[in-house]
C-alpha cells in the first residue's frame, strides 16, 4: 500500500471508529508501529487527527476530508457512476457539478468524450461549477466553457460558498445537475457535512431543469448534518450496482428513480 493510500486508509478507520490505537491501525493496514506513529504525526501537524497516549482521535476541524486524501477511495464505483451520468449529458447542455470525488470524475469522463472535445467556433459544453479543482482541471480544455459560481473557498473540500455564489446561481439556467452527497437515505434524502455547502448544492440542483444526486453505494444509509434534499429537489439518483435491489425500491418508493451504473471491465 502506497502512503498516500494508507494515510487516506487511517483517516477512513477514523471517521469510521472515531478513535484507534497505534497497534490496532498498524495490525489493520498491515505496517509497524513505528511507521503507524508517523503517519499518525504526520496528519497531526495537518489537523486531520489529534494525536492521544497510545494512538489518535479524529479532529473536530477533520469532519470532511481533504479531496485529495479521498480520490482513491471507491475510485471504481465513482468511475461507474460517472461514466452513467455523462451519458445523460448532451452536446450543447450547460451543466452544474457540485464539488466532491464523484462530480470530479463526471467532469473528467465529458471532458475526454470525443463529442465534446471536437474544434469548433463555440463551446461544446458550459460546466457551471462551485469547485475549484474541477475548474482547475477543465480551464485548459477550449470547448468547455466553464462558469465558476464564485464565493468563499471551504479549505476542506475545495467548494465555493456563500453568498457571492447563490448570487450567481440565481441568475442562471441549467440543462441537468449532478450534485454530490456525503450520505444519502430514502426519506431524509442527499446530505452534508456543511450547512453553507448544502445550501449552494441545492440551489445548483432548483436552477436546473434536471437535477441528478450521484453517490456510490457506501454513502446509502448515512445521514450527515445538512439535509440538501430528497425527491422534493432531485428527480434521479445514480449510484453503483453494489447498492441492494431492496434500497432502490426503497428510493424508488419515496419518488426518487435509481439507476444503477454497469460494471466497468475493469471492475
Amino acid at each position: 500500500m502506497k502512503r498516500h493510500e494508507r494515510l487516506n486508509a487511517l483517516l477512513e478507520l477514523l471517521g469510521e471508529r472515531g478513535r484507534v490505537d497505534v497497534e490496532e491501525a498498524a495490525t489493520q493496514l498491515e505496517v509497524s508501529a513505528a511507521t503507524m506513529r508517523r503517519d499518525m504525526d504526520a496528519l497531526a501537524g495537518q489537523q486531520l487527527l489529534k494525536r492521544t497516549r497510545g494512538g489518535a482521535v479524529l479532529s473536530s476541524v477533520a469532519y470532511d476530508l481533504p479531496i485529495r486524501y479521498k480520490h482513491s477511495h471507491r475510485a471504481v464505483e465513482k468511475e461507474e457512476v460517472a461514466q452513467e451520468a455523462a451519458k445523460l449529458v448532451g452536446r450543447g447542455d450547460v451543466v452544474g457539478l457540485s464539488g466532491g470525488t464523484t462530480t470530479t470524475e463526471i467532469a473528467r469522463v465529458l471532458a475526454t468524450r470525443p463529442d465534446f472535445a471536437e474544434e469548433g467556433p463555440q463551446p461544446h459544453l458550459t460546466i457551471v461549477t462551485n469547485s475549484l479543482n474541477i475548474a482547475n482541471e477543465l480551464a485548459v480544455r477550449p470547448q468547455i466553457k466553464i462558469v465558476l459560481t464564485g464565493g468563499v473557498a471551504h479549505s476542506r473540500s475545495f467548494e465555493l460558498v456563500g453568498p457571492f455564489s447563490e448570487l450567481v446561481l440565481q441568475q442562471i439556467s441549467v440543462d441537468i445537475a449532478f450534485i454530490g452527497a456525503n450520505g444519502i437515505e430514502p426519506v431524509m434524502g442527499a446530505t452534508v457535512h456543511d450547512e453553507a455547502e448544502a445550501r449552494v448544492n441545492r440551489l445548483m440542483a432548483e436552477r436546473s431543469r434536471r437535477a441528478v444526486v450521484v453517490a456510490d453505494s457506501s454513502k446509502i444509509g448515512r445521514r450527515c448534518f445538512a439535509r440538501v434534499g430528497g425527491a422534493d429537489v432531485f428527480d434521479t439518483f445514480i449510484t453503483d450496482n453494489r447498492a441492494e435491489e431492496a434500497i432502490r425500491q426503497e428510493f424508488a418508493d419515496h419518488g426518487l428513480r435509481v439507476i444503477a451504473a454497469r460494471s466497468l471491465p475493469h471492475a
